[in-house]
C-alpha cells in the first residue's frame, strides 16, 4: 500500500505519512512554521484519510486556508500535488512513491511506444492561465515561453523550451528540455518522468494540469473509516443517492394501478 505524505515548509520537519485516520496540523508552538498537533491540542486543519482519498477540514474560526490559491472555509477533497496554505505557510501533499522510480530501467525514449494516439487522453488545466482547458495528447505538446509552444507560459523567467509531453504507450512521458528548475509531479520536483492517469503536473508554481485518461488508475490508501462527521456526511450522501431508477418507475406504476382500481370499484 502506497501512503501519501504531507511535506512541511521547514526542511528540518520530516514528511508526515498520512495513514488511515485523522491528522491534525497547527502552527509550531515555538513559531516558524507548522507541525502535527500533540494529543489534546486543537488543530487549525485536519487531514482526514479514508479509502476515497484525503480530505482537508478547517477548524471553526480558522481563516486564511487555501488550496492551490483558492480559499477553503470548511472542507476540500485533495489530490496528490496540491499546495495547502495555512497561517501563511505552504504544505504539500506528495506521493508516497518517488516519481523518478517510474523511469528506472528506461534508458532511452525508444522504450516507449507512442503508436495509436488516443485523443481521450488529455491534460486538463486546474490552475493558472489554462484553468478549465484541455490539451489532447494525440501529438507531442511543447511547454515553454516560445510563441508557438502548445502550452505557452509567458513569464520572463520561464524557459523558452521548458519540457515536452507526449504519449508513451499506456502512460505519458514528460521530458525536460534544459529548464532551470524542472517541473513538479504530484508535489515532487522532477525533470524527466512517466505520468499516469490522475497525476498532477505543475509548471511555474501555479500552472496546474491533471492527466486524465479513459481507464484511470488512482493510488489510494486501503479501506478505512474517517472519524470525522464532515467527511462521513459526504459518504452518506453518495450512498443514499444511488436508488436504481427502474424501482422508482415500478413503484409509480403500481401506485397508479391501485388508484385506478379504487376509482373504478368506488364508482360501481
Amino acid at each position: 500500500m502506497i501512503v501519501p505524505k504531507l511535506r512541511f515548509p521547514t526542511p528540518d520537519t520530516p514528511d508526515l505519512p498520512l495513514e488511515i485516520g485523522v491528522h491534525g496540523i497547527a502552527p509550531h508552538p515555538e513559531g516558524g512554521g507548522l507541525a502535527p498537533v500533540a494529543d489534546g491540542d486543537e488543530p487549525s486543519v485536519r487531514f482526514c484519510v479514508d479509502h476515497r482519498g484525503v480530505w482537508l477540514t478547517v477548524s471553526e474560526g480558522i481563516r486564511g486556508v487555501h488550496v492551490n490559491g483558492r480559499s477553503v472555509r470548511r472542507m476540500a477533497l485533495l489530490r496528490t500535488g496540491d499546495a495547502v496554505y495555512v497561517d501563511g505557510h505552504e504544505l504539500r501533499l506528495v506521493a508516497g512513491e518517488r516519481i523518478a522510480a517510474r523511469v528506472a530501467g528506461q534508458s532511452s525514449r525508444d522504450a516507449f511506444d507512442a503508436s495509436e494516439p488516443d485523443i481521450r487522453t488529455v491534460l486538463r488545466g486546474v490552475g493558472g492561465r489554462y484553468h478549465g482547458r484541455c490539451f489532447t495528447l494525440e501529438r507531442p505538446r511543447l511547454v515553454g515561453r516560445l510563441p508557438d509552444a502548445d502550452i505557452r507560459i509567458d513569464d520572463p523567467g520561464f524557459s523558452e523550451r521548458h519540457a515536452m509531453i507526449e504519449r508513451a504507450g499506456g502512460a505519458i512521458r514528460l521530458t525536460d528540455l534544459g529548464s532551470a528548475d524542472g517541473s513538479q509531479v504530484n508535489g515532487e520536483q522532477v525533470r524527466d518522468a512517466v505520468l499516469l492517469a490522475g497525476d498532477q503536473l505543475v509548471f511555474d508554481a501555479h500552472h496546474r494540469f491533471v492527466v486524465e485518461a479513459p481507464a484511470r488508475a488512482l493510488l489510494l490508501p486501503g479501506a478505512g473509516d474517517v472519524p470525522d462527521e464532515t467527511a462521513l456526511d459526504v459518504g452518506r450522501q453518495r450512498a443514499t443517492a444511488g436508488l436504481p431508477l427502474p424501482w422508482l418507475l415500478l413503484a409509480a406504476l403500481l401506485l397508479a394501478a391501485l388508484l385506478s382500481a379504487l376509482l373504478l370499484f368506488g364508482q360501481a
